[in-house]
């Protein structure tokens, strides 16, 4: 009976508002010098590749400091220790810091920030601090709440890019979902599409963020993963445009270590690219894969 009360209130529940997308003819502020100085490393090196990502995070002997929303959760601790091993510095942003200290890596390059992606801007503003770029690797917890996937991947993620904007960082990579332009691929009879719509709409929610970002001005990449695994890496990589793939999963692992490559790669900026794992998929460099997606 419980159940049938909340799908009722469900189904009468008003679509949560549109939001309005930032005008991409909006003064942009000026961006922190993450990405020109990482470029010119690029240029600049001729070291072997195992050597290139540890010289393109230290410029001018500094490392670079990336900030990282929804560091505790299974993906986002994953970009932490990915990146904490490609030598970056990591701003982990939490909802809970005892939860923080004892799930991240215990390492005097992390340091960890109290971070609420729903409560505003302007306390993100203090939260991202010094980082040079953003990775958001949030996602609403399961509730009856139907709204949190709006307050999270959409309010959420929202607020995180007008904290950027707001200080001048001008690199943002964002964690999405593959189907979350369903609808339009015709797909909304896909199980996964509805299932992941069933509470809250999350799907829709996602996309309209991501549309959000792509309004804002700032230089970003949205990976889209498929289906999201624990266990280790079991095939190769395989990446496509956007609104391709419907079905298939990939490990957090691998999601993780696009993410962390996204962030200097240029052949990454101003995409949205979707990922899977596949046995029988040709190994291919990561560089290799985002120089071959042309974005719309």
């Amino acid at each position: 009976m419980a159940v049938g009360v909340t799908a009722t209130a469900f189904l009468r529940t008003p679509f949560p508002p549109r939001l309005a997308l930032i005008s991409s003819t909006a003064r942009p502020i000026p961006p922190k010098s993450f990405f020109p100085s990482i470029l010119a490393a690029k240029m600049e090196a001729a070291s072997p590749a195992a050597d290139k990502m540890e010289q393109e995070t230290r410029i001018e002997g500094k490392k670079k400091k990336i900030f990282v929303a929804g560091s505790t959760g299974k993906t986002g601790k994953r970009i932490v220790e990915q990146l904490l091993s490609k030598g970056f510095e990591v701003r982990a942003g939490a909802l809970d810091i005892d939860k923080a200290r004892s799930s991240l890596p215990q390492d005097p390059n992390v340091q960890i920030v109290r971070a609420d992606v729903t409560a505003g801007s302007d306390k993100l503003v203090e939260a991202i601090g010094d980082a040079e770029a953003v990775v958001c690797a949030t996602g609403f917890r399961p509730s009856w709440d139907i709204f949190a996937p709006w307050k999270v991947d959409n309010f959420g993620t929202v607020n995180l890019v007008e904290a950027c904007r707001k200080i001048g960082v001008n690199r943002f990579i964002l964690i999405s979902s593959i189907l979350v332009n369903g609808a339009a691929m015709g797909q909304v009879f896909n199980p996964a599409y509805i299932v992941l719509n069933v509470f809250g709409l999350t799907l829709i929610a996602k996309l309209q963020a991501e549309q959000y970002i792509r309004k804002s001005g700032i230089n970003y990449t949205i990976i889209r993963p498929g289906g999201l695994r624990n266990d280790p890496p079991t095939g190769n990589i395989v990446m496509e445009p956007e609104d391709t793939l419907y079905e298939g999963s990939i490990s957090r692992d691998q999601v993780a270590e696009v993410a962390v490559e996204a962030l200097f790669c240029q052949d990454s900026f101003y995409k949205v690219v979707e990922i899977v794992s596949r046995i029988d998929a040709p190994k291919r460099s990561l560089e290799d894969l985002f120089s071959a997606i042309k974005q719309n």
